[in-house]
């Protein structure tokens, strides 16, 4: 399993590096790693809210005995499940590989930004979808913006802190 995982994290590394020749004048290496595995979960999280949202949903409200869920919320939910453990990876072993903290307490932290995050996603979709009465793809996006600048500062300071020294 450790191979599997050295040869991935290999892989991945040097994908991402490939490209940041073209960056190192405007940003330090993390960050371009930051935004580049970042660019890729949110990537991934907007389509499958999309996916979500318009094929399994079908923009259906999910019933589940005595509480609803409306399709957007849904859609985030779902895409959640699946963008949390690949953020993660690509956090702890791509991006912030320097790091004073255990990979336990890294997950607890990373987990608590991560609920933070969760939080302002349903703040933003229920404040623009249902109050402002926008679309839940455009929705997506802007809410977006706003939890990405969240979660890189959260993660860069609290999360993957790296060891003074």
């Amino acid at each position: 399993m450790r191979k599997l995982h050295d040869t991935i994290r290999g892989q991945i590394l040097g994908l991402v590096d490939l490209f940041y020749p073209l960056f190192r004048r405007f940003m330090p290496l993390q960050t371009f790693r930051y935004a580049a595995c970042g660019g890729f979960n949110t990537a991934l999280d907007i389509t499958l809210f999309f996916v979500a949202y318009n094929f399994i949903l079908q923009k259906q409200v999910i019933h589940l005995g005595i509480i609803s869920i409306a399709p957007h919320i849904a859609a985030f939910l779902i895409s959640f499940c699946v963008t949390f453990p690949i953020g993660f990876y690509l956090s702890r072993y791509v991006v912030f590989q320097e790091t004073s903290v255990g990979k336990r307490k890294q997950l607890g932290k990373y987990f608590m930004v991560v609920l933070g995050c969760l939080f302002l996603n349903y703040g933003f979709l229920k404040l623009f979808v249902e109050t402002f009465r926008w679309y839940p793809t455009p929705s997506k996006l802007l809410t977006t913006v706003f939890v990405v600048a969240f979660s890189y500062l959260s993660q860069k300071n609290y999360t993957f802190k790296a060891a003074k020294g």
